[in-house]
């Protein structure tokens, strides 16, 4: 059975207005209570109903800004020392998409942060810059441009970029406004710095390697132990997956940052994805629940989303909302283009709440 999007059908508020009713709305008002069918509609539309619109940041016209906020403050006078990307419908909530948050983060050779945990979690994924590291729960990992860190709730950690590095920047990407509409966060600063508990790199070392799991170690966090997945390791697969596999007709060669130890995602809130487009590629609309926050890893292209076109080149950081149809494109005829982004799935799928459409004619026109 078709379902019909149309409020006139029965099972859905037609109640009109006369002054009886507005007056037993006000007395209902007065005692902290309302009646349902006036908003029904609302609360529970037809299909779901994003509140945030596509955005498009533009590394080039924000790096400068980025970069100058090194100048103006110190990372312990500001905590953290980011630029937050917001969208225009969820800057009361300060985030870029949905429920998630993100920001580009600065730091220069021999700065480094307090060391601090909160119940958000978080990652980041490495822009540009040399020597810059990582301590999380004690494990200190240094950090590659394209690689993807984790930082799971609750986890003590820390970054910083060697004396004799390069300023390094990266994107953060957070739970933060989840968590807070839980009403569930928290923030701690340590006193001091994390004592190291492991080797340097003892995660990716430990648990990065061709897919094995160590049999002498035993994990049962719920989320995953390698901290850190490189780039230099992750562009390989997604070459050779491209050699065997065509692909999704959505999203060409796509694969998912996953927990070693489960095979799941990363972490309990946010999950993680890798893409290939081939040279020329453009992939097929659809729309999906959850919501998505991409930065461009590698080539140049676009993506269409809700029926506009969104240019993109290396560090451009744009976003998908819930339930918005959008394709990519790659524009080079010669060169792959890889977009890395994050997400809030495993959320929506642990809830149940997952739902996918494809666009009924294959592609958007373009507004």
């Amino acid at each position: 059975m078709d379902t019909k999007y149309d409020d006139s059908v029965l099972g859905r508020a037609r109640v009109q207005d006369t002054p009886e009713l507005e007056a037993y709305y006000a007395e209902l008002n007065k005692l902290g209570a309302g009646a349902l069918w006036t908003v029904a509609n609302d609360i529970e539309p037809w299909e779901p109903k994003p509140s945030s619109v596509p955005m498009l940041w533009r590394y080039e016209d924000l790096r400068e800004l980025v970069l100058k906020s090194s100048e103006l403050v110190t990372p312990e006078q500001a905590g953290r020392r980011v630029v937050y990307l917001v969208n225009d419908k969820r800057r009361d909530v300060s985030a870029a998409v949905g429920w998630l948050y993100t920001g580009i983060q600065v730091t220069r050779p021999g700065e480094s942060t307090s060391a601090h945990r909160h119940k958000a979690s978080a990652l980041r994924f490495i822009m540009e810059g040399e020597g810059g590291y990582t301590v999380v729960d004690g494990n200190k990992i240094m950090l590659e441009v394209n690689d993807f860190v984790i930082t799971p709730n609750s986890t003590w950690h820390e970054h910083g970029v060697e004396e004799g590095g390069k300023t390094c920047i990266w994107q953060d990407g957070l739970d933060i406004p989840l968590v807070n509409a839980l009403e569930a966060n928290d923030y701690a600063v340590l006193d001091g710095k994390q004592p190291l508990e492991k080797p340097v790199n003892f995660s990716p070392l430990t648990y990065g390697g061709a897919g094995l799991v160590p049999a002498d170690q035993d994990w049962n966090k719920p989320y995953s132990p390698l901290f850190k997945y490189s780039w230099k390791q992750v562009y390989p697969a997604l070459q050779e997956a491209a050699t065997v596999n065509e692909g999704s007709p959505y999203d060409g060669v796509l694969m998912h940052y996953t927990n070693p130890v489960t095979g799941g995602h990363v972490m309990q809130t946010m999950g993680a994805s890798i893409q290939m487009l081939r040279p020329g590629e453009h992939t097929k609309a659809h729309k999906h629940t959850g919501s998505f926050v991409y930065q461009c890893a590698k080539g140049k292209g676009y993506s269409i989303i809700g029926g506009k076109r969104y240019d993109w080149k290396e560090r451009d950081i744009f976003c998908v909302p819930s339930w918005v149809y959008h394709e990519h494109v790659n524009l080079s005829e010669t060169e792959d283009a890889c977009l890395f982004s994050f997400n809030d799935l495993p959320v929506i799928e642990s809830l149940g709440l997952y739902q996918e459409k494809a666009h009924p004619d294959g592609f958007q026109t373009v507004e």
